[in-house]
């Protein structure tokens, strides 16, 4: 169903929710057939291709019902106990109006502003700038929020970030985020667990282990050169892979719009698109979250991953997301912000960058992970006879990145 604009955009939401998880049930399936072709090679080694099929789907068959009863127990776990999940792999914390007030009180007022139940506020540690919304139902939304992010945004800008995330929870974008998290991880459980099974029998020696038993059994499909096995267990591993490949496939299902849904959002719920630009040009390239799987990223305000990790990217550009800003909300955009590189570098003079003197192509915020990032400017620095009090970056005098 094509969303075109934010009614149809929910309704697409729900169907494809619901889609997805009729999928995961089909992938449950294929990944229990292709651990059945595997177990059946196991126990017999010499038979053929057609042996092979005919015992792995009357496998299927009996296994069905437990199958069946597997994937529904995990879908009621993850229903209850996703968040905890995702707590446990970003280390996000409950926090209270005492021991956040700045950030609670603008998320507090969003949501009275607009009737939106408050959802819960969490804080992860992490000086990376993101943040991202969970939950399946009123009762379990949550927003979580870095301390890189609290730290480097001023209100205006955090408040439009929250209202972000406000706008996935109205949309239904974090049901359906959540969903497609929840089949991935079950997948890639179960073809793990397939491959470990795969790897251990081929190392192990389990190719042939029942052939003399196969041989003289009277069934002519059992009989085989042992080329069957091969070719079955080949079989095998491409039906996994498949498995494992269509979970990813799921992520496209996470349509890119939503993401300038919800920046559209923020800026209805602000009227400020200025601070989502602002807060957007502060993000990039500042977001990854050390340790978190894709998944957990795809959840957040950006995912900076790139090349491979990048191949089925759920948002858009940062570029594009500002350019909408600009062209539908009247937004003003003061370009990128230079990254802090990984380490100093030396100019001509043997003057290193990092000294306070260089100026850097545009100012960055002077709180934030960037005041103690030892970052320097990639434009050449001044002579050494140079003024620090020349340029507006000499302001306060310790330079913008602090003391060194």
């Amino acid at each position: 169903m094509a969303a075109y604009g934010l009614y149809t955009h929910i309704a697409s939401n729900k169907t494809r929710s619901v889609l997805l998880l009729g999928g995961l049930f089909l992938l449950i399936y294929v990944l229990v057939f292709a651990g059945a072709l595997i177990a059946e090679v196991m126990i017999n080694g010499n038979g053929s291709v057609a042996y092979y099929m005919n015992a792995a789907t009357r496998d299927l068959i009996k296994a069905l019902p437990w199958a069946t009863i597997g994937a529904a127990a995990w879908i009621v776990i993850a229903y209850f106990f996703h968040q905890k999940m995702i707590d446990a792999v970003t280390g996000g914390t409950a926090v209270t109006r005492q021991e956040q007030p700045r950030l609670y009180n603008l998320l507090e007022n969003l949501c009275i502003s607009r009737g939106i139940t408050m959802p819960q506020l969490k804080i992860m540690d992490s000086p990376a700038l993101n943040a991202f919304a969970t939950g399946l139902n009123p009762r379990q939304y949550a927003v979580t929020v870095t301390t890189g992010l609290l730290d480097a945004l001023d209100d205006q800008e955090m408040e439009a970030v929250l209202g972000h995330e406000l706008t996935h929870i109205r949309n239904g974008d974090v049901q359906l985020m959540v969903v497609a998290v929840i089949i991935a991880g079950v997948v890639g459980f179960f073809g793990e667990l397939f491959f470990r099974l795969f790897t251990n029998m081929s190392w192990g020696g389990g190719w042939g282990r029942s052939s003399s038993s196969s041989s003289s059994s009277s069934d002519s499909d059992r009989k085989g050169s042992g080329g069957g096995a091969i070719i079955v267990v080949i079989i095998a591993v491409v039906l996994i892979v498949v498995a494992w490949l269509m979970s990813q496939v799921v992520k496209l299902a996470l349509s890119r719009t939503r993401e300038y849904l919800a920046d559209a959002g923020a800026v209805e719920l602000t009227k400020n698109p200025d601070a989502m630009i602002s807060a957007l040009r502060k993000i990039e390239g500042r977001g990854e979250l050390p340790g978190a799987t894709s998944a957990v990223m795809e959840l957040c305000v950006d995912n900076p991953r790139e090349g491979f990790a990048d191949l089925f990217a759920t948002h858009p550009s940062v570029d594009a997301r500002i350019q909408a800003l600009i062209k539908f909300a009247g937004g003003h955009d003061p370009g990128p912000l230079a990254l802090p590189p990984d380490e100093p570098e030396a100019d001509d003079t043997g003057t290193e960058a990092a000294d306070g003197t260089a100026p850097p192509p545009l100012p960055l915020p002077p709180a934030g992970p960037w005041s103690d990032a030892g970052g320097q400017s990639p434009s050449p620095a001044p002579s050494p006879g140079a003024a620090p009090q020349d340029g507006p970056w000499t302001t306060p005098a310790t330079g913008p990145w602090g003391r060194h």
